[in-house]
């Protein structure tokens, strides 16, 4: 993870509560959000929408010459249906009651997907390869977008924040822009069946599919029963809602961030003083766990260097906190590491400043875990500013049993059901043609797990939605993390398992494989073009009825041959097909199951798979790591789905959240 991630989801939390109680503050508006200027309605099924009034009262809604009524409910809610007009437009949609009237303009017919999932859907075009370039060119009126604001709920939310948008250059790079992976598959949408598309980006860095599902669904699992009773608990006391049981666990707990030890006028004249990396020995946390706070003065030179400023506090367990003269400016509880926080305009200023850092450790090697030379603050000169040595320290909480601990660590929205209700219900039973869905990255250590997840939540936004089983479409994830020289298993070969199971066995999915991309050390690969495009194929081919071919070699079959293996594929138009000069990354064992490199060879539409170190095999794996060498593509261009022939129990088998 980069740390601009950790800045991100940090402000969402801030922002969320705030969020909460602005909506919960007034009433529900008369059309919700969800429907408005711009927008992209459903052609081919009938539009639905709906709003709050007084109960009883008529509401009227009109579309090219097609209306419909409906009376508000006890609850004040009101919906109806209207049909859906020919596609195009632009149209115009009146909703009125006795004493109002919305009107919404400029209102297109085609097609509206949404786009669901963590950060990797969320990436904006800014960030993304050649992310200047297709912003300049991001011009196409006939592709909409409305982004779900990001809002946790404990109980389920009414209404969405957000706006319709036109796409063009300036709202494609505006903030955090729209949604690359999105964009590049209404792109190809709109060449190719010369339809608008709307997008309804619904996503949030670092959530796990746990957060997406309904509670009554996750109460089946039995996995997630605690911490769904901490969340009524939470929601029956009142107060802010994070998303984070460790928030929630900080405000009840840490006496310095109820007594302001982050402001730079607070009196730490008392404070022991600490040498950093380390300071929790001096505290009395040397081997346990707890919270610190350190206090350290810094002297900048006048004027300030222009440019922008970093603090890097190296690498850090379990999580951390940072504040600059009184300013949050960045936290981390994820793998986001070494640390590395912008610091905003104006935050910094000539002479004395005062960094304070909170630390939670949740177990004895935690807390700074760099060596000295990597903390420091680097000025917009790229002038260095040392920050190891000296520094004043304070112990917050000794938490050492039989102290409570938080439930989880992650100090952003992960809460089971949280995203689900604060998201997803109040978009819901928007008209929909289908769903593109890239998650899966926080849930790889729980891979197994996702197994049941993934489908489980696939049944809940079809359920909520009420338009059948409309299309979902998953992004297979692309590589991370260092290539392993030795064949064996990890958390995301067996995410990638998860996610394929779910497509083959889940009526109307597809997968979009992209093993063949990404990024070692970037959890945030900028090759977003080919997965938005590769989406594009599965719509174009399954819902859409095009004769093209939208998946790579996937395994079908496994024959035994004298000291060797052959495995037999579909989707091989065109034929098996190696990129990268060599054919690999293919394993075989034994019945030791003792797993060895193999050598691999094409046959038709089968590969002869054999190692001298396995005379007799039992199974075989390809492209079966984190990072693996995935070359085996048909004659598309398409890449193999990674697989094992075997079932022997994974390294997630028994992990649950």
């Amino acid at each position: 993870m980069r740390a601009h991630k950790s800045y991100f989801v940090l402000a969402i939390l801030l922002l969320t509560a705030v969020g909460a109680a602005a909506a919960d503050s007034s009433s529900p508006p008369f059309v919700s959000p969800v429907f408005g200027d711009n927008m992209v309605l459903q052609r081919g099924k009938p539009i639905r929408f709906w709003g709050w009034a007084k109960p009883g009262e008529s509401v009227h809604v009109e579309l090219a010459g097609k209306s419909a009524a409906a009376a508000a409910a006890a609850d004040g809610r009101w919906q109806t249906q209207v049909e859906s007009p020919a596609p195009g437009g632009p149209y115009t949609v009146t909703i009125s009651s006795r004493g109002q009237t919305v009107t919404l303009h400029e209102v297109l017919v085609g097609d509206v997907w949404l786009c669901g999932g963590q950060s990797n859907m969320e990436l904006g075009l800014a960030r993304v390869e050649n992310g200047a370039e297709e912003i300049q060119s991001a011009n196409h009126p006939e592709i909409r977008f409305f982004k779900v604001q990001s809002h946790v709920a404990y109980a389920p939310a009414a209404t969405p924040q957000g706006s319709w948008k036109i796409c063009s250059p300036q709202t494609a790079g505006d903030n955090d822009g729209l949604s690359a992976v999105g964009y590049f598959f209404a792109r190809k949408l709109l060449n190719e069946l010369h339809v608008s598309v709307g997008l309804v980006v619904d996503c949030l860095g670092g959530s796990p599919v746990e957060s997406w599902m309904a509670p009554v669904t996750l109460r089946t699992t039995k996995d997630f029963d605690e911490q769904l009773d901490e969340i009524a608990r939470l929601h029956a006391k009142g107060g802010p809602e994070y998303g984070s049981f460790l928030m929630h666990w900080l405000d009840e707990f840490d006496i310095g961030q109820s007594n302001h030890w982050s402001a730079p006028d607070f009196d730490d004249a008392s404070w022991k003083t600490v040498k950093i990396p380390g300071g929790f020995g001096e505290l009395g946390l040397a081997d346990a766990p707890g919270i610190c706070w350190f206090r350290r003065e810094i002297t900048l030179p006048k004027p300030l260097p222009a440019g922008k400023a970093t603090l890097h506090l190296g690498v850090i367990d379990k999580m951390d906190t940072a504040f600059l003269n009184g300013h949050w400016v960045g936290a981390s509880s994820w793998v986001e590491n070494p640390r590395a926080y912008q610091i905003a305009d104006g935050v910094l200023k000539p002479g004395k400043n005062i960094l304070v850092v909170r630390i939670f450790k949740n177990r004895p090697a935690g807390g700074f875990l760099s060596k000295a030379d990597d903390l420091n603050l680097t000025l917009g000169d790229q002038t260095k500013i040392p920050l190891a040595g000296e520094w004043k320290g304070a112990l917050s909480l000794d938490a050492r049993p039989p102290h409570s601990l938080p439930l989880t660590y992650e100090n952003y929205p992960t809460m089971p059901s949280v995203l689900f209700q604060g998201m997803i219900e109040p978009i819901a039973p928007l008209s929909i043609r289908g769903v593109i869905w890239y998650q899966g990255e926080a849930n790889f250590m729980q891979a197994y797990q996702y197994r049941t997840l993934l489908p489980a939540l696939i049944g809940d936004w079809r359920n909520i939605f009420q338009q059948g089983d409309f299309p979902f479409y998953i992004v297979s994830l692309p590589k991370f993390m260092a290539h392993r020289n030795q064949p064996g298993s990890d958390g995301w070969a067996e995410l990638r398992e998860a996610q394929a199971l779910t497509a083959r066995t889940v009526r109307n999915c597809a997968l979009a494989v992209t093993v063949d991309t990404g990024e070692a050390d970037n959890i945030h690969p900028k090759e977003k073009q080919i997965v938005g495009e590769r989406l594009a194929l599965c719509a174009l081919a399954n819902e859409y009825g095009k004769k093209i071919p939208f998946a790579g070699p996937e395994f079908s079959s496994v024959a035994r041959l004298p000291g060797a293996l052959k495995l037999n594929f579909t989707n091989t138009g065109g034929g098996l097909v190696v990129k990268g000069g060599q054919l690999g990354e293919f394993s075989v064992a034994g019945k030791d199951r003792a797993w060895h490199w193999a050598d691999a060879k094409i046959e038709g539409n089968s590969v002869i798979v054999s190692s001298s170190q396995v005379p007799e095999p039992q199974a075989a794996r390809y492209a079966w790591q984190a990072n693996p060498q995935a070359t085996l593509f048909n004659g598309a261009g398409l890449p193999a789905v990674p697989f094992r022939t075997d079932d022997w129990p994974g390294n997630t088998e028994h992990n649950r959240k």
